[in-house]
């Protein structure tokens, strides 16, 4: 299937799917700083999608044209409301479809879904096909290595069998969480087998990737197609622009930057979404400079978006 997969730039980046933090509001914010070339959505329910509750789910689907290229990811271990819920991003104007089969959230797992596919390879087979045939639109899988220990040779080779458009590799074990480096040494072997069985099948990197320096170096040492950026991001929300130097950005800059992701939030959401959430953005924009830390700690404290902001201005005013 012809996508906009099959014209990206070598090495392509892509800011990877995180709950409660790269929602429509924070892909705005990355935009204005220095795009990546894709975008995912949160980690979204099909069943939650196709429940009662899908008003609340459906806010991790909200995007805005000028994220495009833009891919849905989504998870479960139901094949009929993958079927159902790949016909709705379809709808909703989607560029792709990514599955999450990597995951290592106990409670998910113990259902069955995500990493806990890895379990069960017969139904992470099905559950591709339904994606595919539901939604028609091209479809990536992001995964680990692995469960218990490295598994390119059954795991990863079973999916390279699915003919997917891409398949994004956190480079640990569902085990290691993210304690453990990412196993980077792995990657050649990846590579080759991809060669070997999906040609056509774009590779993406995924893990402990700090810095738009390191993919470049990466690339080169390696050869992925592409690489994802998840909580890298979270320290430097720069990090897909080539041309900045963290080191030249001011603490009044990170702090007003901040100031308008909250003023955004609240212009998307209102009331709709709970406000705590932007707490998570501490470590991003409140670092790095005299305080930082005890101005985190009272930003913890407070009960509504009026006070965050209130407490970062008196913080910009002694500057």
């Amino acid at each position: 299937m012809s996508s906009f997969w099959n014209n990206l730039p070598k090495p392509f980046t892509i800011l990877a799917p995180m709950e409660g933090v790269t929602d429509t509001v924070f892909r705005q914010i990355i935009l204005k700083l220095g795009r990546p070339d894709i975008f995912f959505t949160e980690f979204t329910s099909c069943d939650g999608i196709m429940s009662k509750g899908i008003e609340k789910v459906n806010q991790s689907l909200k995007f805005l044209e000028n994220e495009k290229p833009i891919v849905a990811q989504i998870w479960g271990a139901n094949l009929k409301n993958f079927y159902e819920t790949a016909k709705y991003c379809k709808d909703l104007g989607f560029s792709g479809i990514d599955i999450n089969m990597g995951c290592p959230i106990e409670a998910v797992v113990k259902r069955g879904a995500c990493s806990g596919l890895i379990h069960n390879p017969k139904l992470a087979v099905e559950i591709i096909q339904a994606t595919k045939d539901g939604g028609k639109l091209p479809v990536s899988i992001k995964t680990r290595l692995g469960f218990e220990e490295i598994s390119t040779n059954n795991w990863i080779k079973l999916l390279l069998k699915q003919n997917l458009s891409a398949l994004t590799i956190h480079l640990r074990t569902v085990l290691e969480l993210s304690k453990a480096s990412a196993h980077w040494e792995v990657m050649p072997e990846i590579i080759k087998l991809r060669n070997t069985i999906s040609a056509n099948t774009l590779i993406i990197g995924n893990g402990d990737i700090e810095s738009y320096k390191e993919i470049e170096e990466k690339y080169t040492q390696f050869g992925c197609d592409g690489f994802m950026i998840g909580r890298g991001v979270l320290t430097n929300p720069w990090i897909f622009n080539k041309s900045f130097n963290l080191e030249d950005i001011t603490t009044k800059e990170r702090l007003s930057l901040y100031i308008k992701h909250i003023n955004l939030f609240n212009e998307t959401w209102k009331s709709t979404k709970n406000p705590e959430s932007l707490k998570k953005f501490g470590k991003t924009y409140v670092n790095n400079f005299k305080d930082s830390a005890n101005l985190r700690d009272e930003i913890n404290l407070t009960k509504n978006t009026d006070e965050i902001i209130k407490l970062i201005n008196k913080y910009i005013n002694t500057l």
